[in-house]
């Protein structure tokens, strides 16, 4: 089968029967969804949406942020992962939003990527989720499901080679519901251990079942 191919299928199932994925991730405003990005870093959004109401009551905007310091920041978020790097990274990103962007979330990947805690996957993951523009954001479900379903080839090793591969097959118009249709389904489906292919909607087109699973299923 053709990437292309399969890229159609991909995108034909989920514009019909989840036209309108939407993050896990709790926010009221684009300065949450930032806050609450950073602190997804190797953490669950569950665990991020714990954690985040009281932060936000405490500091609900990046002026408020900025005039804390690491310390108080540490106390809200202790629970989740790396929080003493996370703390200082939020109060840094918050002050240079308010220093230099007047308090603003920057639209471009190329700004975001200026604040602190803020690497391109977290960029990106802004620039699509609150202006809707064309950016893939790979963490590890969009990365490991992209390539089982052979979407981008196996030579595409890195986050930034597998956004690349994406970015050529997907219409600009559908890539920010890509990213949220690639992690659900690696999040619900095709997860890392003992992904649910006999149950999988896409394993008729699937790469890793037709070389992985019926095979084992043959000789079983």
């Amino acid at each position: 089968m053709q990437r292309q191919q399969r890229f159609n299928l991909f995108l034909d199932y989920f514009t019909k029967n989840f036209p309108e994925p939407e993050t896990e991730l709790h926010y009221s405003s684009p300065y949450e969804l930032l806050v609450a990005v950073i602190l997804s870093a190797q953490c669950t959004d569950k665990r991020v949406n714990i954690v985040t109401p009281p932060l936000f009551e405490r500091f609900p905007d990046p002026e408020s942020l900025a005039a804390s310091n690491a310390e108080e920041v540490f106390t809200y978020i202790r629970s989740i992962s790396y929080p003493n790097n996370k703390s200082k990274h939020l109060v840094g990103m918050a002050r240079m939003l308010t220093e230099q962007f007047n308090s603003e979330i920057p639209t471009s990947v190329e700004d975001l990527q200026k604040l602190p805690g803020v690497g391109r996957k977290t960029a990106n993951v802004i620039a699509s989720v609150i202006f809707n523009q064309p950016a893939m954001a790979v963490d590890t479900h969009v990365f490991r499901v992209s390539r089982r379903l052979g979407l981008v080839p196996l030579t595409a090793k890195t986050p930034l080679a597998v956004e690349k591969a994406l970015l050529r097959y997907i219409p600009k118009l559908l890539v920010h519901k890509a990213h949220h249709w690639l992690i659900l389904h690696g999040r619900y489906v095709c997860t890392a251990r003992n992904p649910q292919c006999f149950q999988c909607p896409l394993s008729p087109f699937c790469k890793y079942f037709a070389t992985n699973v019926k095979i084992d299923v043959f000789h079983s």
